[in-house]
């Protein structure tokens, strides 16, 4: 059995991760921390949990945590794995960080992003970006994987293909994302109350959100030159789900046939990547509490755009579920191992 620790489990994102664990058949969470509920048992915190896991929370010593694990994964706010996580702790276990820390492989850029210093400047060169359809051989022999944010998961993987073919043109594109409200964590904040974003739909952290460099960063690769655009990230009132609606003019006439070609040269052989059918595009219900990512798209020829839409679970593909399937990866199982489970519906 894998042991696994979980440091963070009682944020939205870490309760997701222990429910996906419980179920797993090759894993035993073995250790779990929760700064402000140390010596809580984890259904104190998690009603739903009730006799089911009563493990005590503990308090973050990654030199025994380290020891005690196979795998550790930081469920934490940004600024906080880079001081904590070291070569020594990485010679002992595996690390997957839910952060921003080391996602970005320029310093300066995610300085000047997040407003924090970066303290782990030097094990940058070998985390490995956890986007498993695109890094899936790197993520195999990684000692620190940076989970990928929910927005830029979403965002990356629908546009992907279309930029790694060639097929649009790199300064149109415009990305409108829509999130839950379990996107912005379990703290509190008068913008998150039930009053605040309740029966309204409002834009947020317009031009600087800080997935932006994130999304820009990994679609530069596949395009092999850099890539700017324009992400608009929207709060709905739900509890949870991703829906990004990505714009771009296409660079030549291509029919339906053509797109959907290069959308299944891609990904007709990735099991959590779903294309949906002509003329029917993704919701969040249908990918609720699954790691599935859900793409369809349409072609305005009266404009010679190209309308591509993902859906994915921010808890799950955009989180808890694509580190569990980076740590199959890490561990040599099948990607769909403890994830297999179909969405749930209604929810």
């Amino acid at each position: 059995m894998i042991r696994a620790g979980i440091i963070g489990a009682t944020g939205y994102a870490g309760n997701e991760l222990v429910r996906l664990l419980m179920q797993h058949p090759e894993v035993s969470i073995t250790n779990m921390t929760a700064h402000s509920y140390v010596g809580k048992q984890f259904d104190e915190v998690y009603e739903n949990y009730r006799q089911l896991n009563e493990m005590v929370l503990g308090e973050m010593d990654l030199d025994y945590l380290s020891e005690a694990c196979d795998v550790l994964f930081l469920a934490l706010p940004h600024g906080t794995a880079s001081k904590v996580i070291t070569k020594e702790v990485l010679e002992k276990t595996k690390v997957i960080d839910f952060g921003a820390d080391f996602r970005l492989q320029d310093a300066a850029e995610y300085e000047a992003w997040y407003g924090v210093e970066h303290h782990g400047k030097s094990l940058l060169p070998q985390a490995v970006y956890g986007l498993c359809e695109v890094n899936r051989e790197k993520i195999k022999g990684a000692r620190l994987i940076a989970n990928p944010g929910c927005y830029t998961t979403c965002s990356i993987l629908t546009l992907r293909p279309l930029v790694a073919e060639g097929l649009i043109d790199l300064h149109t594109i415009v990305v409108d994302a829509k999130s839950g409200v379990t996107g912005a964590g379990r703290g509190l904040a008068l913008p998150n109350m039930f009053d605040e974003c309740n029966e309204t739909v409002k834009a947020y952290k317009l031009a600087s959100h800080r997935h932006t460099p994130e999304i820009e960063e990994q679609l530069s690769y596949a395009a092999g030159e850099k890539i700017t655009l324009t992400f608009t990230p929207h709060l709905i009132p739900m509890n949870r789900g991703i829906l990004a609606t990505c714009y771009a003019t296409l660079k030549q006439k291509v029919s339906y046939e053509d797109v959907k070609a290069v959308y299944e040269k891609y990904y007709g052989k990735e099991y959590f990547i779903r294309l949906t059918k002509k003329g029917v595009f993704p919701e969040t219900r249908w990918v609720k509490g699954s790691n599935f990512l859900d793409i369809g798209f349409t072609i305005d020829e009266r404009t010679n755009r190209i309308i591509a839409i993902g859906a994915i679970d921010n808890l799950g593909k955009g989180a808890a579920g694509q580190a569990v399937q980076n740590m199959n990866l890490l561990f040599g199982l099948p990607e769909e191992t403890g994830l297999s489970c179909p969405p749930i519906f209604p929810a």
